[in-house]
């Protein structure tokens, strides 16, 4: 047996299981939490152990929710059925917090654009171009990913922009996309893209109020910058 290494090992009272249920989630650390996702270790690996390892393969617990299923197996104790476990909770927790943050919001300034969509979008290694949809009260009554990659006018063409817009009768929106270098200033394509977009907005009667672009706990306002 290898001690110290097995969950059994440790005493009950520092389980993650019995912590959560006696104080409380909070008190928690990360791996811990990551653990109980885990449930159980290998012969020579706890749950926790295991967990460790693979917020040291994410590169820390802020680039977790970039770890995909492959990533994840790579470990030895991590088999299909984890991996699909974390992931699944991941992406439960991301929706989650995404809905709750959406839900009857109302747009007053780009600030409440980051509030909502910052850490969504802050780690993502492709650049996400998406609209949010809002209503004559600037309520976000929903959003539209439409491309994914390096942004050019091919691939983000305002037919595409446009069109879910028409299908929720927006009557406004406002552009997004992030950086992954996490710095948020705006290349050419980017202006060019906003410029033949905003016209495109006035010939079909939908307002775009802004394009925010997201960076590593930062962003860029066309409106605050007068470029809108």
């Amino acid at each position: 047996m290898i001690g110290g290494n097995l969950i059994k090992d440790i005493i009950k009272e520092e389980r993650p299981r019995e912590t959560l249920l006696k104080k409380g989630e909070t008190y928690l650390s990360d791996s811990e939490l990551l653990a109980i996702l885990i449930n159980n270790g290998t012969r020579d690996k706890s749950a926790i152990t295991l967990a460790r390892e693979i917020i040291e393969t994410s590169d820390g617990i802020r680039n977790l929710s970039n770890i995909t299923v492959e990533e994840l197996s790579k470990i030895k104790g991590i088999g299909l059925a984890k991996a699909c476990r974390i992931i699944s909770a991941l992406e439960l927790g991301r929706r989650v917090s995404v809905a709750s943050e959406m839900q009857k919001f109302k747009i007053s300034s780009p600030q409440d654009i980051g509030n909502v969509y910052m850490e969504e979008l802050r780690y993502k290694k492709k650049e996400i171009f998406r609209v949010v949809l809002l209503n004559t009260k600037n309520v976000i009554i929903g959003s539209k990913d439409i491309s994914e990659g390096s942004l050019n006018a091919s691939i983000v063409h305002p037919r595409e922009v446009f069109l879910e817009a028409i299908k929720k009768s927006a009557n406004k929106m406002i552009l997004m996309h992030n950086h992954p270098s996490g710095d948020p200033t705006p290349s050419s394509e980017d202006i060019n893209i906003t410029k033949r977009l905003i016209s495109a907005g006035q010939i079909v009667g939908i307002e775009i109020l802004d394009h925010v672009i997201i960076g590593d706990g930062n962003f860029y306002s066309f409106k605050e910058n007068g470029q809108i």
